[in-house]
């Protein structure tokens, strides 16, 4: 026994030998360390996904969502690449709504900005409308939104029509550089946010200043003078600095001249004295 750890002793004192040993147990930690990381990058993980294109503000099910196993290197690109994380867990999706502003594609994971639930889910109509301004839902048809070609982001300007006291016709622009918030069909859904559906346009949204929401209520209120009014696309170019305004003085000062005794109640509401129109 004594002979046995005098000669293990003497083989560790060799400098020769515990060099090796030592060059031996690196190999030994970068082999097992190389592995690890190899086997960590190709390993592979299951993670939801959507089975097809998901539109805007759908009420996400089951048959929707299909698992599938993909390298976690993946993963770690995605999660890097991405604004937000993903969802791992099927039950954390389903029941949700794909988020107002967003299509997830068709084998795309689902992030967690994709998906949130309903009661977050907010209706991009009435975001981002300044203060002081009122949102007016507006009747149209194929017919008033030109073959449904004013879309949300775009630009109209109102006209007016009408007889004056002598009966004779009154028309020009109006009100200028009314931006297109939103158009819906008569269901209520956007029609502009499926993109596999055709939808047929029943109301358009803008939101001017309130006192010229309450213009326009008076110019309906002469009834007498068969006003009408007229949406048109606007095909300049706009900046910043060009905000909605009443573009002619003077029909706003037959307007108000015929209505300066009138009450604020006794305006009609555009959506309904336009319906009635139609």
């Amino acid at each position: 026994m004594n002979n046995l750890s005098a000669s293990i002793k003497k083989f560790m004192g060799n400098k020769n030998t515990v060099t090796i040993l030592g060059v031996v147990l690196c190999l030994v930690i970068l082999y097992i360390g190389y592995n690890y990381r190899i086997n960590s990058q190709v390993e592979l993980v299951q993670v939801p996904y959507a089975k097809d294109t998901i539109q805007p503000r759908t009420y996400i099910t089951s048959d929707m969502i299909g698992m599938m196993n993909v390298p976690r290197q993946f993963l770690n690109a995605a999660r890097k690449n991405a604004t937000s994380g993903y969802y791992s867990n099927v039950n954390n999706i389903i029941g949700k709504y794909s988020n107002y502003n967003t299509v997830i594609a068709k084998g795309s994971l689902f992030y967690s900005d994709l998906v949130i639930d309903e009661k977050d889910l907010p209706d991009s109509s009435f975001m981002n409308v300044p203060e002081g301004y009122t949102i007016i839902i507006y009747p149209v048809t194929i017919y008033t939104t030109y073959a449904n070609s004013m879309a949300p982001g775009s630009y109209i300007n109102i006209y007016y029509k009408s007889l004056n006291d002598d009966g004779e016709v009154m028309f020009g622009k109006f009100i200028s550089n009314v931006e297109i918030l939103d158009v819906k069909d008569s269901s209520g859904r956007h029609v502009f946010e499926n993109t596999e559906e055709t939808r047929t346009p029943a109301y358009l949204l803008f939101a001017v200043p309130e006192e010229t929401h309450l213009l326009l209520r008076k110019a309906l209120y002469l009834s007498n003078y068969d006003v009408e009014l007229i949406l048109i696309p606007n095909t300049e170019t706009l900046t910043e600095s060009d905000s909605v305004h009443v573009s002619s003085t003077q029909i706003e000062e037959f307007i108000n001249s015929k209505t300066a005794f009138v009450d604020v109640s006794d305006l009609p509401q555009i959506s309904d004295q336009v319906t009635e129109e139609e």
